[in-house]
C-alpha cells in the first residue's frame, strides 16, 4: 500500500511538470514571441499634416507654415552628461539668440527619463528661412537632431478669427477620446479649427522599423502613410470680409454682421473688435492676454455666436405673426396709439410721445409703433407667443457650425416660474412683445429667423461649402402654419416699406440703395454693466456704454430674396442712423460684384 502512495505522488509530480514544460514551450510560445518582436521591431508614427481652410475662391484662412524642430537626445540629466547637455542648448542659443537657455533645459528636464529613448524637442518651430543658414551645421553636432515640422498661420489675423477660430496646445479634455490629439499635441480651440478638429487633423500612418540591440535602425519592414490634407473651402468671400472689417473699423464700432443666402450660406461673418489668433497657436504671453480680456469690447468674445442681446424692435415682424396665428388679431386689426398704455400703475410709453394714432399691422411694423404689439400682446398672451418666436428659430441653437453656441432666451410662464420661482406678469408680457425684459437673442438667430420671413422656411446657417471634394448641401426647414404663410406677404410688404416709404425707420438711409431692400430696425436697451467693467471705466465711457445696442435686419431683392444682412452696432443707439449705412454699403458691393443679378435691380 505505502509503495503505490508512493508511486501515485511522483507520477502526480511529473505530471505537474510535464503539464508545466508544456505551458512554457507551447502554450506561452507565442506570448514571448511577441515580446521578442517588440525588442526587435520598433514602431513610429507619422503624423498627418492638418487641413487648410480656404475661402469660397481657394484664398487660404488657414494654413501650416514650414519650418523645423529642434531634438536634444535622451539620457544627459544624470551630472556626469550634464555639460554635454549645456553644450547642446549652448550651440541652440547661439545660433538662435532670442530662445532662453533657461526655459530649454527645464522643458528638457521635464520630459527625460530613464525610460524615454527618443530624443526630446526643446524648440518646437524655427521658421524655415532661419534655419536654413544653420541647419547644415546643428546637425552635425553630437545630440542634436534637426526634424521638419508645421506651424498653424492666418494670413488674415483678426479678420477671420472668431470664424476660423485657432488652434493650440492640448490638454486633457482635448486628448479625450482623440488618439490623434495624443500624438500631435495640438487642438483646435475655437470656431471652425473646433468644430471640425476630427476631420482636419486627418489620421495618423507608421512605419515598422527592426533595430539592433542599440536601437539603431536596421530596415523599414513596413510603411502606412496617414490620412492628411484634408481641406475645407468656406462659403466666405474674403473681399466682402475685407470690404466689411473696414466698415466697423473706419467708424470705430463694435458689434456683430452677418451676410447670409437665404439657404443658409454664410458669405460673411465678423465679430468686432477681434483678435489675433496668431498669438494664440504657440503661447500667449500674460500681458497680451491681459490686454485682451480688459478691452472693454470683448474681442475674444464671438459676438456672433456667444452675444447676447434683447432682439428690440426687430422681433416684431415674428411677434405680428403669432398675434395673427392666435386669431385673436387679424392682419388689418387697428389699435388707437396715443403714444402709451396704461397697466395697473404703470404706463408703458411707445418710442414715439406724440402717437401714432389708428395702426393696423402694417403700419405697426414700418413705423415700429410699441402701442400696437403692447395690445396685441395682450389679447393673445405670452405662451403663444413664445412658442411661435421658438419656432421661427429664436431662443434656441440655430445649428451653425461653430461650437458652443449659445441658446438665448424667449421667455413664458414656465421659463420664468424655473428660472426665478415666481409668477408671470401681464406687464413682462408688454416688455417681452417688442423684444425686451428677459428676451435675449445672438446675431446668428436674428440672421436666421430673417431668412424664415423673407421666404417662408428656416435654414441652418453653414459656413463650410465642402468637406475635401464632399459638398455639404444646404438644409431648410417648413415651420410656419398655413395662416401664418398666408399673412407672411403683408408682413414682407411691411418690412419692405421700412426701407422704402418716407415714414419707415430705415428710408433715410436704405431707400435709394442699388436694390430693393426689405428689413426692420431695432432698439436695443442695456440693462446694466457688470461691477467689474464699471470701476475700469472712465465717466465719458460709462455714458457710451448706457447708450442702447442698434439692430438692422434686412433682405434683399424684395421680391426675390437672395440675400440676409443683418447688423448689430452695439451703443449705436438707432438702428436704421448707426447700420443703415453699413447695409446700403454691404447690398452695393453684392450688386457690384455681381452676387445680386442686375435683373434684380429695383423689382
Amino acid at each position: 500500500m505505502k509503495l503505490k502512495i508512493v508511486i501515485a505522488f511522483f507520477a502526480l509530480v511529473w505530471l505537474v511538470l510535464l503539464v508545466r514544460i508544456y505551458q512554457l514551450t507551447v502554450k506561452s510560445n507565442t506570448y514571448y514571441e511577441t515580446l521578442a518582436t517588440q525588442n526587435i521591431v520598433k514602431k513610429e508614427w507619422i503624423l498627418p499634416v492638418r487641413g487648410e481652410i480656404l475661402d469660397r475662391h481657394g484664398k487660404p484662412l488657414a494654413i501650416n507654415k514650414i519650418g523645423f524642430k529642434i531634438l536634444v537626445d535622451a539620457h544627459l540629466s544624470p551630472k556626469k552628461r550634464r555639460p554635454q547637455l549645456a553644450m547642446a542648448l549652448n550651440q541652440i542659443k547661439r545660433d538662435f539668440p532670442d530662445l532662453n537657455t533657461s526655459k530649454l533645459l527645464k522643458r528638457y528636464l521635464k520630459t527625460d527619463s530613464p525610460y524615454r529613448h527618443e530624443p526630446i524637442v526643446v524648440v518646437r518651430f524655427v521658421p524655415y528661412e532661419k534655419m536654413l543658414p544653420h541647419y547644415t551645421e546643428l546637425s552635425r553636432r553630437a545630440h542634436l537632431k534637426i526634424e521638419p515640422t508645421t506651424k498653424r498661420y492666418y494670413p488674415y489675423g483678426p479678420m477671420t478669427a472668431h470664424i476660423v477660430g485657432y488652434v493650440g496646445k492640448a490638454n486633457e479634455k482635448d486628448l479625450t477620446g482623440d488618439s490623434v490629439v495624443g500624438l500631435t499635441g495640438i487642438a483646435g480651440k475655437s470656431g471652425l479649427e473646433k468644430f471640425y478638429n476630427r476631420f482636419l487633423e486627418g489620421e495618423p500612418g507608421y512605419k515598422k522599423i527592426k533595430v539592433s540591440a542599440f536601437n539603431q535602425q536596421i530596415a523599414i519592414l513596413e510603411t502606412v502613410p496617414p490620412k492628411e490634407d484634408r481641406n475645407i473651402r468656406l462659403h466666405l468671400d474674403m473681399q466682402l470680409q475685407d470690404f466689411i472689417s473696414k466698415l466697423f473699423e473706419s467708424q470705430h464700432r463694435s458689434g456683430a454682421v452677418v451676410v447670409m443666402r437665404t439657404d443658409g450660406a454664410i458669405l460673411s461673418a465678423g465679430s468686432y473688435p477681434a483678435f489675433d489668433p496668431n498669438e494664440f497657436v504657440s503661447g500667449i504671453s500674460r500681458s497680451e492676454w491681459k490686454r485682451i480680456i480688459e478691452n472693454l469690447n470683448h474681442p475674444f468674445t464671438n459676438k456672433l455666436i456667444h452675444g447676447l442681446y434683447p432682439p428690440g424692435s426687430v422681433i416684431k415682424p415674428g411677434v405680428a405673426l403669432a398675434l395673427v396665428d392666435s386669431k385673436r388679431v387679424s392682419p388689418y386689426t387697428k389699435f388707437y396709439c396715443n403714444g402709451a398704455i396704461e397697466l395697473g400703475k404703470h404706463k408703458f410709453r411707445c418710442w414715439k410721445s406724440a402717437g401714432h394714432k389708428e395702426t393696423d399691422m402694417i403700419k405697426a411694423i414700418r413705423e415700429s409703433c410699441d402701442v400696437y404689439f403692447y395690445k396685441g400682446s395682450l389679447l393673445t398672451g405670452i405662451d403663444k407667443i413664445a412658442m411661435e418666436l421658438r419656432k421661427m428659430g429664436l431662443g434656441k441653437k440655430s445649428g451653425i457650425d461653430l461650437p458652443n453656441e449659445f441658446i438665448g432666451v424667449i421667455p413664458d410662464k414656465n421659463w420664468k416660474m424655473s428660472k426665478y420661482g415666481q409668477p408671470w406678469y401681464q406687464g413682462e408680457t408688454l416688455n417681452a412683445a417688442i423684444g425686451q425684459g428677459y428676451t435675449l437673442t445672438t446675431p446668428v438667430q436674428i440672421a436666421r429667423y430673417t431668412a424664415l420671413l423673407a421666404t417662408g422656411r428656416l435654414p441652418t446657417p453653414r459656413v463650410a461649402a465642402s468637406l475635401q471634394d464632399e459638398p455639404l448641401p444646404p438644409h431648410t426647414e417648413d415651420v410656419l402654419t398655413l395662416r401664418e404663410k398666408r399673412v407672411l406677404p403683408l408682413v414682407r410688404r411691411a418690412m419692405y416699406e421700412v426701407c422704402n416709404h418716407p415714414k419707415g425707420t430705415a428710408y433715410s438711409t436704405l431707400h435709394d440703395a442699388k436694390v430693393k431692400v426689405a428689413g426692420k430696425t431695432g432698439t436695443a436697451q442695456v440693462i446694466g454693466i457688470p461691477q467689474e467693467e464699471k470701476k475700469r471705466m472712465k465717466e465719458d465711457e460709462l455714458a457710451y456704454y448706457h447708450r442702447s445696442h442698434a439692430w438692422l435686419t434686412t433682405y434683399a431683392p424684395y421680391r426675390d430674396p437672395q440675400y440676409i444682412v443683418t447688423i448689430l452696432v452695439e451703443h449705436g443707439g438707432h438702428g436704421g442712423s448707426a447700420a443703415g449705412p453699413m447695409a446700403k454699403a454691404i447690398y452695393n458691393w453684392l450688386y457690384d460684384n455681381g452676387y445680386i443679378k442686375r435683373a434684380s435691380k429695383r423689382r
